[in-house]
């Protein structure tokens, strides 16, 4: 079964900086690709980042107003971007997401449960 759980969200001041994390579990991490989406209060979520599952090949979203840089753990098996420079529009629910295969570019299939950035002085 597959798991994905995040972590790290929180109350950041504009400007600021936030990593995150997403822990998975329960297939082979390294044959997918993996990907954040968010979704803000009232809007549709959308995809911030994605990565292949090689670690090489990486995709933002044109959305995307922060500088959000993903990477990701072939040992611990976790996914960990990093936001710089947020602004208030990046309030949402971040959500990490396992690919249908091991190109994010197939789309994806399975998501966590969300982990709240509130952006905000």
């Amino acid at each position: 079964q597959v798991q994905l759980v995040e972590s790290g969200g929180g109350l950041v001041h504009p400007g600021g900086s936030l990593s995150l994390s997403c822990a998975a579990s329960g297939f082979i991490f390294n044959t997918y690709a993996m990907g954040w989406y968010r979704q803000a209060p009232g809007k549709e979520r959308e995809l911030v980042a994605g990565i292949d599952y090689t670690g090489q090949r990486k995709t933002y979203g044109d959305s995307v107003k922060v500088r959000f840089i993903i990477s990701r753990d072939k040992g611990k098996k976790m996914v960990t971007p990093q936001i710089h420079n947020l602004k208030p529009e990046g309030t949402a629910v971040y959500f990490c997401s396992r690919g249908f295969a091991g190109d994010w570019r197939r789309g994806f299939v399975s998501w966590g449960h969300g982990t709240q950035v509130a952006v905000s002085s």
